[in-house]
């Protein structure tokens, strides 16, 4: 299996552990396998977290004025993280000369995880991705 199954695999395994022992989730049963799959990249981890707290920042916002709870609370959270992330990489060539590896992570990432951090206080939900994403890691390059 490539690396790359074998981390989303082991992420998911082990998320899904995680949350039935502590309830506590790692930003979503995806999320850690993606980050132990880029742990070797901060910069991609970095940008990730950083429009997953502006979609937080803008769900709030935009719940004081329209009643926004349930699926549509998700799908809202969903789709302006891909919207943010598609901005992201397409203003980010323009503000820079030199290329530099602040992409997001996938399309869904950015929006599972703030709708996470918002479900759970942030330090719990990015506690818990960081366990979750490293014992994902380690356990991977023992597996390969």
């Amino acid at each position: 299996m490539p690396l790359n199954y074998s981390s989303l695999f082991v992420g998911l395994i082990l998320a899904l552990i995680y949350v039935e022992i502590t309830g506590l989730s790692p930003g979503g049963l995806i999320v850690p396998g993606y980050f132990a799959l880029y742990l070797d990249q901060p910069d991609r981890l970095l940008a990730t977290l950083l429009v997953a707290f502006l979609v937080l920042g803008l769900y709030r916002l935009v719940f004081r004025y329209f009643i926004i709870f349930g699926r549509r609370r998700f799908v809202f959270m969903i789709l302006t993280g891909v919207v943010l992330g598609q901005l992201w990489a397409w203003l980010l060539p323009s503000l820079f000369a030199e290329p530099i590896g602040l992409r997001v992570i996938g399309w869904v990432v950015p929006g599972l995880l703030a709708s996470n951090l918002d479900k759970q206080k942030i330090p719990q939900t990015l506690a818990s991705l960081i366990i979750v994403s490293v014992l994902t890691f380690f356990l991977v390059q023992l597996l390969s």
